[in-house]
């Protein structure tokens, strides 16, 4: 294949991506400002406050969601404009759709009717999960917003690791991201470390792609849906990192690097439902895989 691999993804993005991914892929590898990819982010906010109209692309329809606000929170991260009015009214809307116990559903009731990812059911009265909530609270005290909602949603956070004793990757990810943001370091450390045996004892984790098959694949992934230690160390500096030997950190970036596609783009590896969840998908893959390759130093121009 011809060109860097940014040369061969920005070919993808300007093919195939929503606005928002390409004003992402311009400001994190063009040089663009951020004000763009803030306008972009926009059109998919509510007068409620939180983030609708497929953000997330696996769940469709208008209406908030806490997991579409979380994904505008990461994209509000990434460009340094998490904090302010905009948390505060972020915060707003996540205090409206919180469990009795503070913590946030990963579907509200409200998404029924429209159509949503099998995975991800809608009930009547759903639970606290640590899926949807950690992430938000590690990043919102990452960029050291304050706010009342925040204080039980970390409570339950601390409580929902503290007996976390079997999981699954996407649940190991939303606790530590929650743990690389949390306040306490000293207790966030000694939470990581138990969660790294674990990952490694439950084999949740890929640490030779060539024998893919020694990971577990967990109950309703897609056959290839397995993960590897990029998966839960984005960034060098995640707790995660300390669960890998360079060994295994580099022989997975190796392998993120061989997975970008012939027309440029990375593969989504959740179960496809859908025709648009792919194509919308792939591009934000796209930007991720290319931010987590440069953040462990990977060239990619």
């Amino acid at each position: 294949m011809a060109g860097t691999p940014l040369a061969r993804a920005e070919r993808f993005i300007w093919l195939t991506a929503r606005v928002l991914e390409q004003r992402r892929f311009a400001y994190h590898f063009l040089g663009a400002g951020a004000d763009p990819v803030e306008a972009a982010l926009t059109a998919y906010l509510n007068e409620d406050g939180g983030y609708g109209h497929a953000l997330d692309p696996d769940l469709r329809g208008p209406v908030s969601q806490p997991l579409h606000t979380a994904h505008a929170l990461r994209v509000l991260d990434s460009i340094g404009r998490c904090g302010g009015l905009r948390a505060e009214r972020l915060c707003g809307y996540l205090t409206s759709v919180a469990t009795r116990d503070g913590a946030l559903p990963v579907v509200h009731p409200s998404q029924r009717g429209y159509p949503t990812a099998p995975y991800v059911p809608v009930t009547d009265e759903p639970t606290s999960e640590l899926l949807a909530t950690g992430p938000v609270v590690g990043l919102l005290h990452r960029n050291q917003v304050w706010h009342a909602w925040l204080f039980r949603a970390t409570d339950f956070c601390w409580a929902a690791v503290d007996v976390l004793d079997k999981s699954h990757p996407y649940e190991i990810q939303a606790a530590i991201a929650f743990l690389d943001g949390a306040p306490d370091r000293s207790r966030a450390e000694a939470a990581a470390d138990r969660l790294g045996r674990l990952v490694r004892g439950q084999r949740l984790v890929v640490l030779d792609p060539a024998r893919p098959d020694a990971c577990t694949v967990s109950a309703g992934y897609a056959p290839d849906e397995r993960h590897y230690p990029y998966d839960y160390a984005r960034v060098p500096g995640s707790l995660a990192r300390r669960w890998f030997t360079d060994e295994e950190m580099e022989r997975s970036l190796d392998h993120l690097a061989g997975r970008q596609e012939a027309d440029g783009g990375w593969p989504v590896r959740r179960g496809v439902w859908a025709p648009c969840t792919a194509l919308e998908g792939r591009p934000i893959t796209t930007v991720e895989a290319l931010r987590t390759l440069r953040a462990h130093g990977r060239p990619v121009r």
